[in-house]
C-alpha cells in the first residue's frame, strides 16, 4: 500500500515529520517497507541566475555563462537553447550528484575554457522527461535550496511516498482514511472530517439493476447511477500526480476516479459506458463456460459460482475483479453509470484465483471492504465527477441491503494487565477506542463496520495495546511458586533424551532428525507398514506411513551420503517410533548406525571396519549415562532385520529388554542401497528403571581397605555354548564376594576334540570384612566350577 505525505494530510492534520510518521506507523502494526523522498537527491540543488551569457569561442552551440550562486558568481558552460542573460535556472555545483544522467559534477574544461557546475534540466533531476532546455524558474531566491522551491510551487514533484505492509487483518489500511484514522489515535495528529456530499438526482435512472435471490449472499447489495452529459478526458494535475507516485498510469478521467476512491477510502468503484449497455444490468452466477473480454485485454472462460454482471448481451463484468472491455469508458463517453456493490470476499477471491487476475479491486474485496461504504462512495464519487467532468445526476438506484454487522463486545480494562501486561487507565482505554471509530456504551463497545477483524473482548484489548504502544511493555520475571531453588521441570524421560543427545554427540556421533514417515517398503523391513499407520494424505508416495522405527531414516541419510561420497558414517537419532496410529501407539527410541571404518586410511593400518563390538561399546556407555543398572544379561533372538548370529539384546531379566545391538541383516542393507558393514544399536530409554531415590544426592562412595583376589578358571565346553552364559554363572556363584568376571581367551579345536572349546576366566573376588584365606578361595572356586558345570556342562580343563 503506496501513499504519498500530502495525500495522507488531506485526511491528517500533522505537522510531524515523514520519519515520525514512518516510525509511527510501524509501531502501530502497519510496517513501513519503503520511503521514497524525492527532495533527499535533490537536497543539494540550488538556485542560480544567470547574470552573462556569451557565445563559446570554439562551439556554435555552447555558451559561456556567468550564474551568480549562493557561493559568488561562477562560470558555467551550457549548451541548452534557452541559456540567455536574466533567466532564473537550477544549479548543480561540483561535487553535487545528478541522478538524471548518474554523474557527480566536476570542475573541468569544455573546449579550452573551465566550467565551475551545470545547469539542470528536468529529465536530467528526474523531475520529467522534459530536457529540451533548462529549467526556468519564475521566482526563487539566489542560494534558494531547489527542494524548498518546489514545496512551495510545486509540492507534487518533492513529495515523499511512503509504502506499508498490509496483514490480512487490516483492511481498513487499504485506505488512506484508516491510516489516518490510525496515526490520530496515537496522538500525531487530527483526523479531518470527511464530508460526504448528497448529490440530489434531477431524473430517474433508466438503467435498473437486478441481484438474483441465489446471489444475495455473495453480492448482497449493488448502488449505481447515471451521469449524462460528461466530458471525459485527462485527468486534472493534481489527480494525475497522486496516481504516478503510488504507481498507477492515469487512464482517463472517469477510470482514475474509480481509482482514487479505492486508494483514498477502500472503497473499489466501476464505471460502464451507459450507451453500450444493453438491457438492465443483472448480478448473477456465472453458470460455466461464459467469456468476458476483460479490461486487461485478455479473454477469461468463467466457472461455475463465479459473481457477474450481466446486460442482455451477456457478462460485462466480474464482480470485485474487473470490469469488461465491452462495456469499458473511453474518451467518447457521454453517459456514464457508477457502480458501488459489496462483494463477499471468499467468492471474491475463489473467482480471483480461480482465474489468475490479481486487481486492486480484489485485493480489497477478498480482505473485507466497508460493507456500509457503497452509498457515500456512489455520492462522493458523482460530487467528483460533476464538479470535473460536468454532466447531470440521476436518483441513485439501490438493489438489495448491507449486510448486517453490527456487533458489540465488552470492553473490560482489566483484561490489558491480564492478556498484554501493560497498565492502561481505564479513560486512555476508551478515549482510544473511540478515535479508532468504535462507539461506546457504558461497558459495551460497538465495532465499526470498517473493523471486520474485530470479533471478541481480547479483540479490543489488543486495539487498546497497540496504540498505547507494545514497545512500553517492560519484561517482568514470574512468580515463584515456591521460595528457594526451583524444583527440576523435566521429567525423568525428558531428562534422559537430553542426556542421550549429549552422550552420543560425545562418542562422536553426528545427530539426524528425519522425518516421521517412511514408504511401506521400508516400514515392512523392520515391522511395521500395516493400514493402522497408514497415513490419510502424505506429502509424497514415498512418505507413506509412520515409522516403525529409527533405522530407515538413519540408513536412507548414509545412503544419501554414500552416493556422494562420504564412507565413513556415525549418525543417531533419538525420537518417537509408532505401532499404530492411536495416541500411545508410540515410544521413544535411541537409535545409532556406524557405516564404514572406525577411522580414516594410515600408515600404522590403524583403522579396521566396524564391528557389532563397537555398537556394544557405545550402546553400553549411553545405558550407563542413563542410569540403567551395571549388571546386564545380552541374549539372542532380535528382531528379523539384525543379522541372525551377530547381535545382542541388553536385558535384565528374558522380558526386560532396554536395548539391542549388532549388525544389521544384509538384505536389510540392500534393500536400503547401503554399502555395509553397518552396526547399530536401538535402546527403549522407557524401559530403564527409575532410581530408587528421587533425591539429587549421590550414594556414598564405599572404599574397601581389604586386597582383592583374582583367580583365573579355564573350562571345556561345547562349541555352542555362549561365553555370556559361562560368565552369568560363574558371577552367580557368590555375588557378594564375586565383584567382576571376564574372558580373557578362547581355544578352539586342538586336543579339545571336535566341537569343543577352552573359555578361560578371570575372576575378581573382593572382600568386604576379613581378608580371604586360602580356605574361603578355595571354597568359593569350588561353587564357581559347580555353578559352570551346571549351566554349561562344562568342565575344568586339565
Amino acid at each position: 500500500m503506496k501513499f504519498t505525505l500530502s495525500w495522507l494530510k488531506d485526511h491528517l492534520d500533522t505537522s510531524a515529520s515523514v520519519s515520525e510518521i514512518a516510525e509511527t506507523l510501524t509501531d502501530l502494526g502497519l510496517e513501513v517497507e519503503g520511503i521514497e523522498n524525492p527532495a533527499d537527491r535533490l537536497s543539494a540543488f540550488t538556485i542560480g541566475k544567470v547574470l552573462k551569457a556569451e557565445k563559446h569561442p570554439d562551439a556554435d552551440k555552447l555558451r559561456v555563462c556567468t550564474v551568480l550562486t549562493d557561493t559568488g558568481e561562477s562560470q558555467i558552460i551550457c549548451g541548452a537553447p534557452n541559456a540567455r542573460e536574466g533567466i532564473t535556472v537550477v544549479v548543480a555545483k561540483p561535487g553535487t550528484y545528478v541522478p538524471g544522467i548518474d554523474t557527480t559534477i566536476q570542475v573541468g574544461k569544455i573546449r579550452g575554457i573551465e566550467s565551475h557546475g551545470m545547469m539542470c534540466s528536468e529529465r536530467e533531476m528526474e523531475l520529467s522527461d522534459e530536457h529540451d532546455g533548462i529549467i526556468e524558474l519564475p521566482s526563487g531566491e539566489v542560494g534558494e535550496r531547489f527542494t524548498d522551491w518546489l514545496a512551495r510551487n510545486q509540492p507534487a514533484k518533492v513529495d515523499p511516498v511512503i509504502e506499508i505492509a498490509i496483514t490480512p487483518n487490516r483492511p481498513d489500511a487499504l485506505g488512506i482514511e484508516g491510516i489516518a484514522r490510525d496515526l490520530a489515535a496515537r496522538g500525531l495528529g487530527r483526523v479531518k472530517p470527511v464530508t460526504v456530499p448528497v448529490v440530489p438526482g434531477s431524473f430517474a435512472s433508466p438503467l435498473d439493476v437486478t441481484i438474483d435471490e441465489d446471489t444475495r449472499d455473495a453480492c448482497p447489495v449493488f448502488y449505481g447511477r447515471l451521469i449524462r452529459g460528461v466530458k471525459n478526458g485527462p485527468s486534472p494535475r493534481w489527480l494525475q500526480d497522486r496516481l504516478k507516485a503510488i504507481g498507477l498510469r492515469p487512464i482517463s478521467f472517469l477510470v482514475d476516479v474509480t481509482n482514487y476512491f479505492t486508494f483514498d477510502r477502500n472503497r473499489p468503484l466501476h464505471v460502464f459506458d451507459a450507451d453500450k449497455v444493453t438491457g438492465a444490468l443483472r448480478v448473477h452466477r456465472a453458470t460455466g463456460g461464459e467469456v468476458l473480454e476483460a479490461l486487461d485485454e485478455r479473454s477469461y472462460t468463467l466457472q461455475p459460482g463465479m459473481v457477474v454482471i450481466s446486460d442482455d448481451r451477456g457478462v460485462q463484468s466480474l464482480g470485485g475483479v474487473m470490469g469488461g472491455e465491452t462495456t469499458g469508458v473511453d474518451d467518447t463517453t457521454v453517459n456514464v453509470f457508477l457502480e458501488a456493490a459489496w462483494f463477499d470476499p471468499i467468492r471474491t477471491a475463489f473467482t480471483g484465483r480461480a482465474l489468475k487476475i490479481n486487481s486492486d479491486a480484489r485485493y480489497r474485496f477478498e480482505r473485507g471492504v466497508d460493507p456500509l461504504s457503497a452509498a457515500g462512495g456512489v455520492e462522493a464519487a458523482t460530487a467528483m465527477i460533476l464538479e470535473i467532468a460536468g454532466g447531470e445526476a440521476s436518483e441513485v438506484v439501490k438493489a438489495g441491503q448491507e449486510p448486517d454487522v453490527a456487533r458489540a463486545y465488552r470492553l473490560d480494562t482489566d483484561r490489558v494487565v491480564s492478556l498484554v501486561g501493560m497498565e492502561i487507565p481505564a479513560e486512555e482505554q476508551r478515549a482510544t477506542l473511540t478515535a479508532l471509530g468504535f462507539t461506546l456504551e457504558g461497558d459495551m463497545a460497538h465495532v465499526p463496520s470498517w473493523r471486520p477483524d474485530v470479533m471478541g473482548e481480547a479483540d479490543l484489548v489488543e486495539e487498546v495495546a497497540r496504540v498505547a504502544s507494545l514497545t512500553k511493555l517492560r519484561g517482568q520475571p514470574m512468580p515463584r511458586a515456591q521460595a528457594g531453588v526451583p524444583k527440576p521441570i523435566l521429567q525423568p524421560l525428558q531428562k534422559r533424551e537430553q542426556i542421550a543427545r549429549r552422550t552420543t554427540a560425545e562418542l562422536g556421533y553426528n545427530e539426524c532428525v528425519t522425518y516421521s514417515f517412511v514408504d511401506r517398503e521400508a516400514a515392512e523391513l523392520f515391522g511395521g507398514g500395516s493400514d493402522a499407520t497408514m497415513l490419510a494424505n502424505p506429502i509424497s508416495a514415498d512418505l507413506s506411513h509412520m515409522r516403525p522405527s529409527l533405522l530407515p531414516g538413519l540408513l536412507r541419510a548414509a545412503a544419501r551420503n554414500q552416493a556422494r561420497g562420504f564412507a565413513d558414517l556415525a549418525l543417531f537419532e533419538v525420537g518417537a517410533v509408532f505401532h499404530g496410529g492411536e495416541p500411545g501407539e508410540q515410544t521413544l527410541q535411541i537409535s545409532g548406525l556406524l557405516v564404514g571404518r572406525t577411522g580414516p586410511k594410515d600408515v600404522h593400518g590403524a583403522a579396521r571396519a566396524v564391528d557389532l563390538f563397537d555398537a556394544k561399546a557405545d550402546a553400553e556407555a549411553l545405558l550407563a549415562a542413563m542410569g540403567a543398572p551395571a549388571r546386564m544379561q545380552i541374549l539372542r533372538g532380535a528382531e528379523s532385520w539384525w543379522h541372525p548370529g551377530r547381535h545382542g539384546k541388553l536385558c535384565l531379566g528374558p522380558k526386560k529388554v532396554l536395548g539391542v545391538f549388532g549388525e544389521l541383516h544384509p538384505k536389510v542393507l540392500k534393500a536400503l542401497d547401503v554399502k555395509g558393514p553397518a552396526v547399530a544399536f536401538t535402546l527403549y530409554p522407557e524401559d530403564i528403571p527409575l532410581p530408587r531415590s528421587s533425591g539429587g544426592a549421590r550414594a556414598p562412595l564405599v572404599l574397601n581397605g581389604l586386597q582383592p583376589v583374582e583367580r583365573d578358571f579355564a573350562f571345556v565346553v561345547d562349541a555352542q555354548v555362549a561365553a555370556l552364559d559361562l560368565v552369568n554363572a560363574a558371577a552367580g556363584a557368590d555375588k557378594a564376594l564375586i565383584e567382576d568376571v571376564r574372558v580373557f581367551d578362547e581355544f578352539v579345536g586342538g586336543s579339545l576334540g571336535e566341537g569343543k572349546k577352552s573359555l578361560a576366566i578371570s575372576v575378581r573376588l573382593q572382600p568386604a570384612g576379613a581378608t580371604l584365606t586360602e580356605k574361603d578361595i578355595e571354597a568359593v572356586a569350588a561353587k564357581i566350577v559347580e555353578k559352570v558345570a551346571k549351566a554349561t556342562g562344562g568342565t575344568l580343563r586339565g
